[in-house]
């Protein structure tokens, strides 16, 4: 089994900053890829950040030069720095994580719970 626990989410004002984290336990052995997707209420899930192996990043345009994302290897982690937040980024973010686990040559797809990210004053 492979689990994906997420972080980091929570209320915050507008211009402020909240740093996400989802660390990838169990049978995980290695990680192609990570992403971060947002799901508004009544909108599509969509994705947000996107970082490969040999680190090359694709954003949203909506969230250029305001997120972030990286990832730590070793700790089987990824991470979404969120900077100058706006109300429109209000969303559950999820995890996203395309891999393969223990004596397996087959990538597969896993998602993380969710997180709530809400942007208010």
């Amino acid at each position: 089994q492979v689990q994906l626990v997420e972080s980091g989410g929570g209320l915050v004002q507008p211009g402020g900053s909240l740093r996400l984290s989802c660390a990838a336990s169990g049978s995980i052995f290695s990680i192609d890829r990570m992403a971060w997707y947002r799901q508004a209420p009544g909108k599509q899930r969509d994705l947000v950040a996107a970082i490969t192996s040999d680190g090359p990043t694709n954003y949203a345009d909506s969230v250029k030069g305001r997120f972030t994302i990286s990832r730590d290897d070793a700790k089987k982690t990824v991470y979404l720095q969120m900077n100058s937040l706006k109300p429109e980024d209000t969303a559950v973010y999820y995890c996203y994580i395309y891999g393969v686990q223990y004596y397996s040559h087959t990538p597969l797809p896993y998602w993380g719970q969710g997180t709530q990210v809400t942007v208010s004053s």
